[in-house]
């Protein structure tokens, strides 16, 4: 039998090596920079390319699918295994102590945007094809590896890529936890639209606030923009409030206009308990004012109390629970308004089986209905499961057993992977149960050490799974 991990460790230093040429790319969804030739920027798309020819230099078949995603092929037989990654990443925003895009490693851990969300992943499952063919080992089923980049917003290089291409019979995404996600939540965004409205009376001006850089992540930064008088009382009860909520904070007064900052933290949108919401904690503070727009009032309003602290949406009255799939969970991951502008609010749901994007709109409505408010949501995308007892759960399950000597056990998550693109997908590592989990955060890092047991784990399920 193959000492998978002995392998690994053996290509230990050409692994990490490959993984730096795509750490260093800095490859953020830019829409400003959009082209025909790179729809979503030009870093996604050159970190795609640096794939492919890092595939090509060893040897693999490649094929583009123009510039949304990339296939690495290998393999012969009737059925086709499908492992699904990306090589977009989300914004960097503030925090970090290292340069995102110059991967160093420290204490043992890869420091870089994507390290673990999803480049590592992804090159891990790479190498572990890479390792298979070395040994000789024959593929009796055929492998497609394939790269997206957009995942971290739209999936619009999935949607191109099966318009134009064959779906896997089965496969997984390395893009999650292991033992393994065979159950992912719904996914629908709702949207929250304020006009700006006419000016009336009142003690300060809401002239703008913004935070958020993406709505699958819990905002880390907010800052707004008031005008009035008494500033000097705001400027003190503000920093009353910091404290007491021990967060960081920070003001600039300039005659009537007083700018506030504050610093929350980040974390994955599917998991908003995890984050200090910096958006909805100034809404909050900012909410106990008496505003010269309605607009401004009603924004504050529901961002700093409907949507504040509360990550199962009980007080929109969306809440739903699941036996298997556990609760709803809601992320505020924008948040913008302007006094000529108006302003917006872009909630994230990840919601089980038994509630739906219907239900959950009509509940807001319901909710909001005092409020001088529309609400909209997206196509969003439905739960998805494979059953513990599907033989590709079971195979999964059973390697990490082996590799691990660790009991596995079936999960659901809130976020969404490429997995459940495919109708007995699942998502598979390549982060542990002990593991630190800094997926969308400032300094995020994948230990070395999980970096090689998950390409090990790859090494034998892809072995397994083609037999």
């Amino acid at each position: 039998m193959v000492n998978w991990l002995a392998e690994v460790e053996q290509r230990k230093d050409a692994l990490i090596e490959d993984l730096f040429r795509l750490l260093k790319i800095p490859s953020v969804r830019e829409d400003e920079l959009a082209t025909v030739e790179a729809p979503v920027g030009p870093g996604p798309l050159a970190a795609l390319e640096e794939f492919m020819r890092m595939a090509e230099e060893d040897g693999f078949t490649t094929k583009q699918f123009g510039p949304w995603a990339g296939r690495i092929e290998i393999g012969q037989g009737e059925q086709l295994l499908g492992i699904l990654g990306h090589v977009d990443v989300v914004p960097v925003g503030t925090g970090w102590d290292t340069d995102p895009f110059e991967p160093v490693i420290i204490d043992n851990k890869i420091f870089a945007r994507g390290s673990s969300d999803d480049k590592g992943p992804t090159v891990a499952a790479y190498f572990a094809i890479k390792i298979l063919r070395e040994l000789g080992i024959e593929f009796n089923q055929r492998i497609h590896l394939i790269i997206g980049t957009d995942e971290e917003s739209g999936w619009q290089c999935m949607d191109y890529y099966f318009a134009n291409a064959e779906m896997p019979d089965f496969g997984f995404s390395p893009d999650a936890v292991f033992p393994i996600i065979n159950g992912e939540k719904g996914n629908v965004s709702a949207t929250f639209t304020f006009d700006s409205g006419e000016f009336s009376t009142g003690d300060l001006r809401l002239a703008s606030f913004n935070a958020g850089l993406r709505p699958n992540m819990v905002p880390q930064d907010a800052t707004a923009i008031v005008k009035g008088e008494n500033l000097e009382a705001i400027n003190e009860a503000f920093k009353a409030f910091v404290k007491e909520a021990q967060l960081k904070g920070s003001t600039v007064t300039v005659g009537d206009t007083l700018e506030l900052e504050l610093i929350g933290k980040a974390a994955h949108g599917s998991t908003p308990d995890k984050g200090v919401n910096a958006a909805t904690y100034l809404a909050n503070f900012l909410k106990q004012y008496n505003y010269d727009q309605q607009s401004a009032q009603d924004f504050l309003q529901i961002l700093g109390d409907k949507l504040h602290l509360d990550f199962a949406g009980e007080k929109i009255g969306v809440n739903a629970k699941h036996e298997v799939m556990g609760e709803l969970s809601m992320n505020v991951g924008i948040a913008n308004y302007s006094m000529t502008d108006g302003g917006s609010i872009d909630a994230n749901f990840r919601y089980p089986v038994g509630t739906d994007p219907e239900t959950i709109l009509a509940a807001i409505e319901r909710n909001v209905a005092d409020f001088v408010v529309s609400v909209t949501t997206d196509e969003g995308k439905e739960p998805h499961y494979v059953p513990a007892d599907d033989p590709l759960v079971k195979t999964l399950l059973e390697v990490y057993e082996n590799q691990t000597g660790e009991k596995g056990f079936e999960m659901t998550i809130g976020g969404g992977t490429y997995g459940r693109l495919m109708p007995r997908g699942v998502a598979y590592g390549a982060l542990f149960p002990d593991s630190v989990d800094t997926m969308h955060q400032a300094n995020e890092f994948l230990a070395v050490d999980d970096l090689l047991r998950a390409t090990a784990i790859y090494a034998e399920a892809i072995y397994r799974l083609t037999r």
